[in-house]
């Protein structure tokens, strides 16, 4: 196991041409994942897998290293030590082909609230490497998928905090990702606002694998079909989260702990 002193895995930056997703057991792995920030441990050997077509629920206490694993898993940051794959490319070494291949909601959207909606969509299809000619075609498909028909020249700051939500949700499929990171994607929603989001997220799920995290059982049973449990530094396997209620995690507060 890595000590705190131990050397950082490094996101590669170099661009590289595209390929096909490589033949593996499941479309996520993560084998001993660990990150240390100075002395303190966020992360701790984290080990999961994640199928093809699943929603899986990461669910943990806040401070349980649930939004510092998902930052790893999308190329933001490093690792101290431990391995992690999407579609069989290193999340390290081949961080380019990592990203076209993953969509990210963080817990707070990233959105230009001074846009619209479409033309929004359609640079993050230009930042993500998607060619001119199909630009039009993905943004419609997003906006669709994601209930926005009706809103796509509406200025994004001015919808409503359930709506900024679903502009989220669709920047991160807009370029047809195999899978979707989504980090509390419900957090500070109202509870009309909270169902319809589930409600997104679980068709969404149909047609590619989605990790969400939450540290409300509730909000995991609700959502997904499997439930990855912590806290971090201990090796789990996957449940049904239906089952989850057997196993609800007790609350570790603590300042300076990672989420």
């Amino acid at each position: 196991m890595s000590t705190p002193s131990g050397p950082t895995r490094r996101v590669a930056w170099t661009a590289s041409t595209s390929r096909t997703k490589r033949e593996c057991p499941h479309l996520i792995e993560v084998q001993g994942l660990t990150k240390y920030y100075g002395e303190r441990a966020a992360v701790q050997d984290v080990t999961f897998s994640v199928p093809s077509g699943q929603v899986l629920g990461f669910l943990g206490p806040n401070g349980a290293g649930k939004s510092t694993t998902m930052r790893i898993l999308t190329g933001y940051i490093g690792a101290s030590s431990g391995s992690a794959s999407v579609a069989g490319f290193d999340v390290f070494s081949e961080s380019q082909e990592v990203r076209r291949r993953i969509g990210y909601l963080p817990e707070t959207a990233p959105l230009y609230n001074e846009m619209r909606v479409a033309g929004f969509l359609t640079l993050m299809c230009k930042l993500r490497g998607v060619p001119p000619s199909r630009r039009r075609a993905r943004v419609d498909d997003a906006i669709d998928a994601c209930g926005l028909g009706d809103r796509s020249e509406e200025v994004i700051g001015r919808l409503s905090r359930g709506l900024r939500q679903r502009v989220g949700l669709a920047q991160a499929i807009v370029h047809q990702p195999d899978a979707l990171i989504l980090d509390e994607p419900t957090a500070g929603l109202d509870p009309g606002q909270t169902r319809e989001t589930r409600d997104l997220i679980k068709q969404l799920g149909r047609d590619r694998t989605v990790v969400l995290s939450s540290h409300i059982l509730s909000e995991v049973e609700a959502t997904c079909e499997r439930v990855q449990r912590g806290p971090p530094g201990r090796r789990r396997r996957a449940g049904q989260a239906g089952a989850a209620h057997r196993h609800r995690p007790q609350a570790r507060g603590g300042a300076g702990r990672a989420r």
